[in-house]
């Protein structure tokens, strides 16, 4: 049975599944599942992180052979941290079977202002005002990024005190955003089946770039009718079951038996 590992996106760590995390377990019906925080977040705070995606991918794959879990490897990924699978399985397809990738983009496929919507901008400038207090960013934050106001005050609690134990750094925050907007995945196409997740309701990138991404890959593409960026946050059932469900459609399609 493959393992699976998790990436999320940027200035962002593992605690920021919440859920999901058992529910896709359960939903993809694996023994092993493996989450991992980029240098600069969670675990890795003190760290520099990387100002290149390529980077990134070092330090992803030095973390999993260290780690002992067997391969090859199905990747989940959101934003920065799907750039980072997507270059991951470019680079070393022989690793990589299977790639979800949700609320993603990247160069050539769309635009800059597609990748971060205008309109998001101010919210954006408002966080980064805001950065070394705790509460007032992760309003911002979650204000951007998700669409389900269930739990809205549970959730500012929880990541405001994941911002407290372990503040990501503003010179980290750029260097991750600066690490994704030169990100570009050229022509390429991964050899592994991919599934490319997207919410009609970002406010912060435009679905478009999934849409986009999808049809020059000739990926399976599902988009949600109303979370926001954070679609595991907004609805772990329905991404779980999604991937759940495209398994053996990635199967067939490759021919893998899994």
């Amino acid at each position: 049975m493959s393992t699976w590992i998790l990436l999320r996106g940027l200035t962002r760590e593992t605690r920021h599944w919440g859920r999901f995390p058992a529910i896709l377990h359960d939903a993809v019906k694996t023994d092993s599942l493996l989450q991992l925080d980029l240098p600069g977040n969670g675990a890795l705070v003190e760290q520099r992180a990387p100002a290149e995606v390529a980077a990134m991918v070092g330090f992803v794959r030095l973390a999993v052979a260290q780690s002992s879990v067997p391969g090859p490897y199905r990747v989940l990924a959101m934003s920065l941290g799907g750039m980072v699978a997507t270059a991951w399985a470019q680079q070393y397809p022989d690793e990589i079977e299977r790639l979800v990738l949700i609320n993603t983009s990247m160069r050539p496929f769309s635009s800059m202002t597609e990748r971060l919507r205008p309109q998001a901008w101010p919210g954006l400038l408002r966080v980064a005002f805001d950065w070394r207090s705790a509460r007032e960013a992760e309003t911002g934050i979650h204000r951007l990024t998700c669409n389900n106001p269930a739990g809205l005050a549970d959730d500012l609690a929880a990541w405001s005190a994941i911002r407290e134990s372990a503040p990501v750094s503003r010179p980290n925050a750029l260097r991750q955003l600066w690490a994704a907007a030169r990100f570009n995945a050229g022509v390429e196409v991964p050899r592994c089946a991919t599934l490319i997740l997207s919410s009609a309701a970002d406010r912060l990138v435009n679905p478009v770039c999934s849409a986009r991404l999808a049809a020059a890959w000739g990926a399976a593409h599902l988009q949600h009718p109303w979370a926001g960026h954070d679609l595991p946050h907004d609805d772990p059932v329905w991404t779980s079951e999604a991937v759940g469900a495209w398994l053996p459609q990635a199967a067939d399609t490759t021919g893998t038996l899994f």
